[in-house]
C-alpha cells in the first residue's frame, strides 16, 4: 500500500510546487547613480533627459514600458516587472510618452510660450473691444449729429 501512495505523494508535491513558482522579469537600465529628477506634479518625479519614461514617486523609481510597469528602489537596481494594481493611480493618469527625453526648459519653454499666447490673446481682445466701444460712440455721435440737423431745419 505505502508502494502505491509513492507515486501519488510524488505527483501532489510536484504539482503544488508548480503552482507557487513565479516568473519575476527585470530590466536593467542603465540610469546614473543619482539620476535629475523634476517634480512634474504633486508626488511625482521624473527622470530628466533619459530616453525613457522614468519616474520617481512614493520611494521607488518606475518605469513605464510598452509591455508594464517596472519599479526599483534604487535607480541603478534591476527594474522589477509589476501588476498595474500595484503602480499608483497618479502616475498611470500621466500621460504615455509624454516624459520621454523630458527636459526641464523645454517644458518651461512651453508653458511660458502658452502663457504668453493667453496674453496676446487676451491684448487683442482688449483692443478689440475698445475698437466696438470707439465704433458705438461715433455711431451714437453721428446719430446726435443728426438729430440735432433735423432739430435745426425744422426750426428754421
Amino acid at each position: 500500500m505505502n508502494r502505491r501512495l509513492l507515486p501519488l505523494a510524488f505527483l501532489l508535491s510536484v504539482g503544488a510546487s508548480s503552482a507557487w513558482a513565479q516568473v519575476h522579469v527585470q530590466i536593467e537600465l542603465g540610469l546614473p547613480v543619482a539620476p535629475p529628477l523634476v517634480v512634474i506634479r504633486p508626488g511625482i518625479q521624473v527622470v530628466e533627459g533619459f530616453g525613457e519614461e522614468v519616474f520617481f514617486s512614493d520611494g521607488w523609481y518606475w518605469c513605464r514600458r510598452h509591455d508594464g510597469w517596472y519599479r526599483a528602489r534604487s535607480p541603478r537596481a534591476r527594474f522589477g516587472w509589476v501588476e498595474e494594481r500595484r503602480v499608483p493611480r497618479r502616475l498611470i493618469e500621466v500621460p504615455r510618452g509624454q516624459y520621454r527625453n523630458w527636459h526641464h526648459e523645454r517644458g518651461m519653454e512651453r508653458r511660458e510660450e502658452r502663457r504668453d499666447e493667453r496674453r496676446m490673446e487676451r491684448r487683442e481682445d482688449r483692443r478689440e473691444d475698445r475698437r466696438r466701444e470707439e465704433r458705438g460712440r461715433e455711431r451714437r455721435e453721428e446719430r446726435h449729429e443728426e438729430r440735432d440737423e433735423r432739430d435745426h431745419r425744422r426750426d428754421h
